[in-house]
């Protein structure tokens, strides 16, 4: 199978399409034939080398955490699943670094997969699995939103702020977030109760009290500084200070 590899970490210009063997899945696993795949910030940081002490791959790399396409093979001990139905998922990270989703075939393991609505193209359905668990992961797991809360997500027009902005709010809270003016309508259509322009405003001097922090863009001070004592705060971009550690938590 056709994939976009890289040799060596660097640049952009390291990546390159290579023949490599089309995966062989385990009982758990189901083949996918890839139709679209994504990028997350997660891509470059690997291309760099920037994961090299959690991941120690061996070249050539395969990278890509998202997938969309149809599946071509289940394993035996596959049970929602059959060849022909069509899929997302974000499938697992494997120790020899060459399944990524840059590829013409991913392996996948059942419960990492979710079936495509068919109002959803693969294009589409390509983008949410990463952006969608992390934020997830955020709002549900880590920050515990629960009805009634006031919550800040920071940077809610990228990838990860509008899915975390809909899930806040199906929760019940009243959700602010940051983004330009031009985004404000989108956000407010997701459910954002409060758009602030982080051009001409700092949020510091316009939210007070509020129950927790979803900070996307290293601003931890910033977030902090509009929690209750006992607020919350969970950052993917940053690592907290000593000093702020008593009250955040980092992804």
């Amino acid at each position: 199978m056709k994939a976009i590899v890289i040799d060596e970490y660097g640049s952009a210009d390291r990546l390159h399409e290579a023949e490599l063997e089309v995966p062989k899945i385990e009982a758990d696993e189901v083949l996918v034939k890839i139709a679209a795949t994504s990028i997350n910030p997660i891509d470059w940081k690997a291309r760099l080398g920037m994961l090299k002490p959690m991941f120690d791959w061996a070249f050539p790399i395969v990278l890509g955490w998202d997938l969309s396409g149809t599946i071509t093979e289940v394993g035996k001990d596959v049970k929602s699943f059959r060849v022909g139905d069509e899929v997302f998922a974000r499938p697992d990270i494997y120790k020899d670094g060459k399944r990524g989703t840059y590829a013409e075939f991913a392996a996948v393991k059942e419960d990492k997969l979710a079936l495509k609505p068919e109002n959803v193209s693969f294009e589409e359905a390509a983008a949410i699995p990463l952006a969608g668990l992390t934020a997830w992961q955020v709002i549900v797991d880590r920050l515990k939103v629960k009805k009634g809360e006031k919550v800040l997500i920071q940077a809610g027009a990228g990838g990860v702020g509008i899915f975390a902005i809909q899930i806040a709010k199906y929760l019940g809270a009243y959700v602010a977030t940051t983004a330009s003016p031009k985004n404000n309508e989108l956000l407010k259509k997701l459910g954002a109760d409060e758009v602030i322009d982080y051009h001409t405003l700092s949020v510091a001097n316009v939210l007070k009290d509020y129950d927790a922090v979803f900070d996307t863009v290293d601003q931890i001070d910033e977030g902090l500084s509009t929690l209750k004592p006992a607020g919350r705060l969970v950052s993917i971009a940053g690592q907290p200070t000593e000093k702020q550690q008593s009250v955040t938590q980092s992804v």
